[in-house]
């Protein structure tokens, strides 16, 4: 692999005049690149004393954190697999012998883990450096997981080829480097969000780590060049601006929010409302969605010269994209992420990987004339009514979340005859409004696909309730547990 980003990045200094920032309340610290980079070394030799050989697993389940980052990039230097959990949806009692960790990391009082404050200690020793590892494509270097919308998340192993292709697939489309500041705030236990460190160290840019909880305050004060976010995340950033506006110039406030360096906004993992990606555009800060799975890493986006609102951009070079007669997609890489799950039921992995590194996502599309992929909704969430129509349910979904007044809403047919809406209200909850929107969405739709009930949740969906993934995706099934009895009683919630 002479062109191997990961190589590159573990075996030679980045570029000088680059810096990381990790931001929390209460202040930040600013570490540069190359000093990242002999930090970095460090640890891996500190962990090589303590027995950490090439092949073995640690894990880390911790808040995004200057430690966290030290320990992926010693961990590539070693040939350590990294599992990142992300905290809250495991049991930290059992990680380690669930998955035959050598280590365990975290910023709780857990026993049998070792606290993350140490690996500062640990990064500051004089101990030689090792020489780096050399990876291949099917290497693996990280233990990810699903995003757990359904049961317990599954574990993947995912190869260096599938981070590299996807690297270089994003620098051919947006060529990041001096003078950008990528925003990152989603959880590091997301490879993906390692992706944008990996790609500072390689290319030669800034990056900004911050928690969920202090990205508002974070973005305001940093002011980035390019914010990496999920939709839900854009939602209420939009609301703020039209806020502050109040019939004033929203160019003037959208500046109090993003600051005045926007290159453009990432967004993807979930559906993203166009309406929503035009109020940002028409303000002139470009916001490009995509489609991806952990299983396939990305697969398409909309960037700088080819973007089509509503759309998730077309197939970026490496991947393909297969129809079938229903419109399900398959995605086969040039470079799979795996070929089976490392941890998962019996069944799932065949259930989901074919030959020839193919992935069976279970989502629904189509192109248009242009090449352009559209997503229409899942398999999974195709509703069969007693009369046998099927029901797309993300159409309806997505409508009703054109009101400001609806953070999320998931639809069930308990009875087979009507739909039932559970909606996430924004706060404070507007009822009058949710019900008018309802209204709206049916009169759109037809006789087979109108909402018979609505049932309004006493608060948001959150990650904090579980009611959200930590990409802010909807948990259906457990929308579906939590409300069971409402959704299910014939007088539960309100008719629109």
């Amino acid at each position: 692999m002479t062109d191997s980003v990961l190589n590159h990045i573990i075996a030679e200094p980045p570029p000088a005049g680059h810096r990381i920032r990790f931001s929390r309340f209460g202040g930040s610290e600013t570490v540069e690149l190359v000093q990242l980079h002999e930090l970095a070394g460090r640890l891996a030799a500190r962990l090589a004393e303590s027995g950490v050989r090439r092949g073995d697993r640690i894990g880390v389940v911790a808040a995004n954190s200057l430690e966290w980052v030290l320990l992926d990039l010693a961990a590539l230097r070693l040939g350590v697999v990294v599992a990142g959990f992300e905290p809250g949806r495991f049991d930290e009692r059992l990680l380690a012998t669930d998955y035959g960790l050598k280590l365990l990391f975290s910023d709780r009082d857990t026993p049998g883990t070792a606290p993350i404050a140490v690996v500062r200690e640990w990064a500051e020793n004089s101990a030689p450096i090792p020489a780096p590892v050399r990876y291949g494509p099917e290497d693996v270097t990280t233990l990810k997981f699903t995003s757990g919308s359904t049961g317990v998340p599954k574990g993947l192993g995912a190869t260096v080829g599938s981070i590299e292709g996807s690297l270089r697939a994003v620098q051919q489309m947006f060529a990041h480097g001096p003078g950008d500041d990528l925003f990152v705030f989603l959880p590091l236990s997301l490879l993906q969000q390692r992706y944008w460190i990996y790609s500072a160290l390689r290319y030669g840019h800034d990056v900004t780590v911050c928690t969920n909880e202090a990205a508002f305050d974070t973005l305001r004060r940093v002011e980035p060049t390019v914010v990496m976010g999920v939709p839900a995340f854009y939602d209420v950033l939009r609301r703020r601006i039209e806020s502050l506006a109040a019939g004033s110039d929203p160019h003037t406030a959208a500046r109090k929010v993003f600051g005045r360096r926007i290159r453009y906004l990432w967004t993807g993992s979930a559906p993203a409302r166009e309406s929503t990606l035009r109020f940002y555009t028409d303000l002139g800060l470009p916001i490009y969605e995509g489609y991806g799975l952990n299983e396939t890493c990305i697969v398409t986006k909309n960037h700088p010269g080819a973007c089509r609102l509503g759309s998730v951009g077309r197939v970026v070079p490496g991947k393909q994209v297969l129809l079938d007669a229903d419109g399900v997609i398959s995605v086969r890489s040039e470079h799979p992420v795996n070929r089976r799950y490392e941890f998962a039921a019996p069944g799932e992995s065949e259930r989901v990987f074919g030959p020839d590194g193919l992935v069976r996502t279970g989502d629904i599309g189509h192109f248009d004339e242009d090449g352009f992929l559209y997503i229409r909704g899942r398999a999974d969430d195709v509703i069969v009514l007693d009369n046998a129509r099927k029901i797309m349910v993300r159409p309806i979904e997505e409508h009703l979340r054109r009101s400001p007044a609806i953070a999320e809403a998931v639809l069930f047919c308990p009875t087979r005859t009507h739909l039932v809406a559970v909606v996430s209200p924004a706060e404070p909850a507007d009822h009058a409004e949710i019900a008018a929107q309802v209204a709206r969405t049916n009169a759109v739709f037809g006789p087979d696909e109108q909402i018979g009930r609505v049932v309004v949740a006493p608060e948001p969906f959150s990650v904090d309730n579980g009611l959200l993934t930590g990409q802010f995706k909807p948990r259906r099934k457990l929308i579906a547990e939590t409300f069971a009895d409402r959704i299910n009683d014939p007088a539960g919630g309100f008719a629109p």
